[in-house]
């Protein structure tokens, strides 16, 4: 019989895309479709608001788009650590829905915003020390008192943008992701509009600057967080999740429930952040036009790298609700048409990289530079690599979000770890340095790292009874 806080398995179909032994192949992957197409809109909507931020930031000078660029990537790792909490929830909220269990998605998206809350007012005073931080990495003096004076207000962006990310675990859990999307896609306009007035001073507003920026990050970001809280609350289809009832009551097994989790999600996350970050610094002792051309050709990957990662959140949900539920044909089936419709969107990334990577570099170049032919011609043989960077990133992404989707963050840390710098960094510095390939040899490193961790992840996967991953 059913507790009060518990909903019925056949209920669960208005709150999570169904999962169920008796559905076909072509059925799972529809729901999972289904599922990641706002997931990835939602990645998409957030580069746009950083490439937006960027762009008016830089038409206000050099030194000012240097000092965004700092103080924005130290919010950045800041944020993305605090981030494995909120992933965290997910297979915890998602294996309670898979159940039938109501209370156990309270619990665990509810204490996740505790965790996130908590982790915020810690990470307040590194952010705020950001100028002297920088000084002491031997930073221009002007350069980091614009950051400093950025962070004085971005600093406070971190709370609603950590709660956004529990949030956003919730509505994915409970089937309205596509919401999540309205209310992000509502934040990027809001966004471009705040930079657009207090940067510049528009509508009688003063003009602040770089200071303008910031202030357009804090109110865009507590608009979303406003908009979610608000139809979390209100919307009659959630109603019998009673997010906020008792807020304020601990839940201790819950709480640490999500800190073991989240904090080998976070250590696999920096792990693969710091590699990317130390290609970049590689590639600048080759100099300014290989730098250059790694940033965009970095960027493009980016973008197409949204793809797999809102099917990988997709996965770790429909997975998550399949062993919640202890359906091993079910999971199966998640799993494999996650990573079958992965590897193909990778394919035809890889395809496009092959066949057109001039147009695609020359999206970013102007023409008129002198530099521009030396930059794309520096550009193009990234993308040939990329190609087939593509294919292993996105298999490593979504085989960790199957894995998530089991709980299982320990040991893909661990592969993560090994694979990211004990493979990948050695080789790019090896291939780019002592052997002399250059930026191509360094993104040989970055594929090879990323290979071993889609063959490791994914083969832990396929293994999954063996190691115990999966009960029922």
């Amino acid at each position: 019989m059913l507790q009060d806080n518990q909903i019925a398995p056949d209920e669960t179909a208005d709150a999570a895309s169904p999962v169920g032994a008796g559905q076909s192949w072509l059925g799972h992957a529809g729901a999972t479709v289904s599922l990641a197409l706002p997931l990835i809109g939602v990645q998409l909507a957030q580069v746009t608001m950083n490439v937006t931020d960027t762009v008016m930031v830089g038409w206000l000078g050099a030194t000012e788009l240097a000092a965004a660029v700092l103080a924005t990537q130290a919010f950045f790792l800041v944020f993305i650590f605090g981030a494995g909490f909120a992933h965290a929830a997910i297979p915890l909220a998602a294996g309670a829905e898979g159940r039938g269990d109501a209370r156990g998605v309270r619990r665990s998206i509810r204490m996740s915003v505790w965790v996130l809350v908590l982790y915020g007012a810690i990470v307040m005073v590194p952010l705020a020390l950001i100028e002297p931080i920088l000084l002491a990495l031997d930073q221009e003096p002007e350069t980091a008192r614009l950051a400093g004076d950025y962070m004085v207000i971005g600093q406070w962006s971190m709370f609603p943008a950590l709660i956004i990310l529990s949030l956003r675990a919730y509505l994915t859990v409970v089937n309205r992701a596509y919401l999540m999307l309205s209310v992000i896609v509502a934040g990027a306009l809001a966004n471009a509009g705040f930079n657009w007035i207090f940067i510049f001073g528009n509508l009688g507003a003063p003009a602040l600057g770089i200071v303008g920026a910031a202030m357009a990050t804090l109110l865009s970001n507590i608009l979303m967080a406003g908009l979610l809280v608000g139809y979390s609350v209100f919307a009659p289809g959630l109603k019998r999740y009673e997010l906020y009832a008792r807020a304020w009551r601990p839940d201790w097994p819950a709480f640490f429930e999500v800190v073991r989790l989240g904090l080998p999600i976070s250590a696999t996350i920096i792990a693969e952040v710091g590699l990317f970050a130390t290609s970049s610094i590689m590639m600048g002792w080759l100099g300014t036009v290989p730098l250059a051309a790694h940033g965009i050709a970095l960027q493009i990957a980016s973008i197409s790298f949204m793809i797999p990662l809102g099917l990988a959140n997709a996965a770790s949900v429909r997975v998550g609700i399949a062993h919640g539920r202890q359906d091993r044909i079910a999971l199966a089936r998640a799993g494999d048409t996650a990573i079958l419709i992965g590897g193909a969107i990778a394919l035809c990334a890889a395809v496009l990289f092959w066949l057109w990577p001039e147009g695609l570099v020359g999206f970013y170049l102007d023409e008129g530079n002198a530099n521009s032919a030396e930059v794309l011609a520096t550009a193009v043989p990234l993308l040939f690599v990329a190609a087939v960077f593509q294919i292993a990133d996105a298999l490593q992404a979504v085989g960790a979000g199957v894995l998530r989707g089991m709980k299982d963050t320990r040991v893909p840390m661990v592969m993560a770890l090994i694979s990211y710098w004990l493979v990948g960094m050695p080789i790019a510095y090896v291939f780019a340095f002592p052997l002399g390939l250059g930026g191509p040899g360094i993104w040989w490193g970055l594929a090879s790292g990323l290979a071993a961790a889609a063959a490791m992840m994914n083969w832990r996967y396929v293994r999954r009874e063996k190691y115990g991953l999966v009960s029922g």
